[in-house]
């Protein structure tokens, strides 16, 4: 049978046009059956009809929370052990409290529904506002150290105090302290070919790389996901969680033209280590496939309560509670009754926390949201001013810290209730990465936050309403198309 050219033409056409065609719906499909915010889901298919190939191409690598089948194996097999470790930790009730105050009261009430557990008592807890108060203090840890040194981080990079970190945990590792280190692929990417890195193996510590970046292995797990926790336990007892990575501010990034990266770190001292090991033990495992021992139990002493601390870890990622750290982050703006302070580098928040903010602000808290004029990712910079115009409109007051970049993410509750770790007011915080936030309940440890921020206020500017709204028309532009693309951010 003879085919014309014509009719072959048309053939291929009809056919080009169905597998087009069916790409499109079946990834619509895909993504409307998901339960996801609807922002989330509208972004997600603007762009696949606006650039449908790319667009699939893009949500088949970075549209979905996956781990893959063998670390999802790993996650399953680490909940029975899990469940008996809290099991035997809920024993020692004296290191459990449920006496919180009012405001505290729902998020801790919200934490125990999902962990089974109270709040940590009889804690000690040091706030360290510069780089060099932070490293300072963890190199005389480091150096004091007798048993073992876990580290989970985002970034480590070379120069300055980092340096001499590295040389400390050296020193404890030549004197039989274990020392294992756990760093994303992404952000530490020049380090693990470092001469201190190299260094720090041949002195038998374990560096590990988390989620290794390569294009072949978006086909078993999400491209884009990262573990982005900061913490460091040693010798079971000392924690230190926040927002900085393993990077001396004078070294990092100075070619970016936003000036010194500023953050905070929280030093622990008591019975949250023990959950701070957990954690960082269901990481290892999930990564490397290796068990290792849970933390010993210690028999807590509690403190004397003026140096009583309560907190709560949360920690957040896939394989853990689904929008946890998106339920307490709504938990404590609804709790509000006189003050909210926020601080956060990059500004992209759900619909729900979006309107949680503008109704506490209506119904009489005075909400106040600092973050950088100069940042370093310039989709987020277009992309969270989409948001000032209702919050604004609400009576929000928002402030942009000048001349360096604000790295710190924190909230602060009526000066009693703190959440400090290293979750950004983003899709990529609240819904992908491995994250962790420690929650706070001390009206002592309020004041000390609320001092810090007054501080950061003094070098802000605050955005005025009317002057705002003139802004040029091609800003709300930019704004909305980059708002559009918030699920890449």
């Amino acid at each position: 049978m003879n085919i014309s050219l014509g009719s072959l033409y048309t053939l291929l056409s009809s056919l080009i046009f169905f597998l087009y065609w069916l790409m499109v719906v079946s990834t619509t499909l895909r993504i409307v059956t998901r339960r996801r915010p609807a922002t989330y889901v509208v972004s997600w298919l603007l762009i696949i009809y606006i650039v449908p190939i790319l667009g699939t191409i893009l949500y088949l690598l970075i549209g979905e929370v996956h781990l893959g089948k063998m670390r999802t194996h790993r996650a399953q097999s680490l909940r029975l052990d899990i469940k008996q470790f809290i099991q035997q930790l809920r024993n020692y009730s004296k290191i459990f409290t449920h006496h919180v105050s009012q405001v505290a009261k729902p998020i801790f009430n919200l934490c125990k529904s999902q962990t089974t557990l109270d709040g940590f008592c009889g804690n000690q807890i040091e706030l360290l506002t510069s780089a060099e108060q932070v490293f300072d203090r963890l190199i005389a840890d480091v150096d004091a150290a007798t048993s073992n040194i876990e580290m989970v981080f985002y970034i480590w990079n070379e120069g300055g105090k980092a340096d001499q970190l590295a040389l400390a945990l050296i020193r404890a590792a030549n004197r039989g302290v274990q020392c294992r280190i756990m760093l994303d692929s992404a952000g530490s990417r020049r380090f693990f070919h470092s001469p201190h890195c190299l260094a720090m193996k041949a002195a038998n510590i374990e560096i590990i790389e988390v989620l290794k970046v390569h294009l072949l292995r978006f086909i078993f797990r999400r491209l884009d996901l990262r573990q982005h926790r900061k913490m460091i336990m040693i010798d079971n007892h000392i924690s230190y969680t926040g927002s900085m990575n393993i990077v001396d501010p004078r070294y990092f990034k100075q070619d970016k033209d936003v000036g010194i990266w500023i953050d905070v770190m929280i030093r622990m001292n008591g019975p949250i280590t023990t959950l701070m090991d957990i954690i960082f033990a269901s990481d290892w495992q999930l990564e490397t496939g290796k068990r290792i021992a849970l933390p010993n139990i210690p028999d807590f002493s509690t403190l004397p309560q003026e140096k009583d601390h309560i907190l709560q870890v949360i920690a957040s990622g896939p394989g853990y509670t689904d929008d946890m750290i998106h339920q307490v982050l709504l938990t404590a703006i609804y709790a509000a009754q006189q003050q909210i302070i926020i601080t956060t580098p990059y500004f992209v928040p759900s619909d729900m926390i979006l309107q949680a903010l503008c109704t506490a602000a209506l119904r009489g808290v005075e909400v106040v949201i600092i973050v950088p004029q100069h940042n370093d990712s310039l989709m987020v910079k277009w992309a969270s001013r989409a948001f000032f115009t209702e919050l604004l409109e609400a009576g929000v007051k928002i402030f942009e810290f000048q001349h360096n970049l604000l790295h710190t993410k924190s909230v602060l509750i009526d000066e009693q209730l703190t959440l400090i770790g290293t979750v950004n007011l983003d899709m990529r915080s609240l819904w992908l990465n491995f994250e962790i936030t420690t929650v706070i309940d001390n009206n002592h440890f309020g004041q000390q936050i609320k001092k810090l921020l007054n501080e950061y206020l003094t070098q802000s500017v605050e955005i005025n309403k009317d002057f705002w709204l003139q802004r040029p028309f091609w800003q709300h532009i930019a704004e909305r198309l980059f708002y559009f693309f918030s699920p890449l951010l």
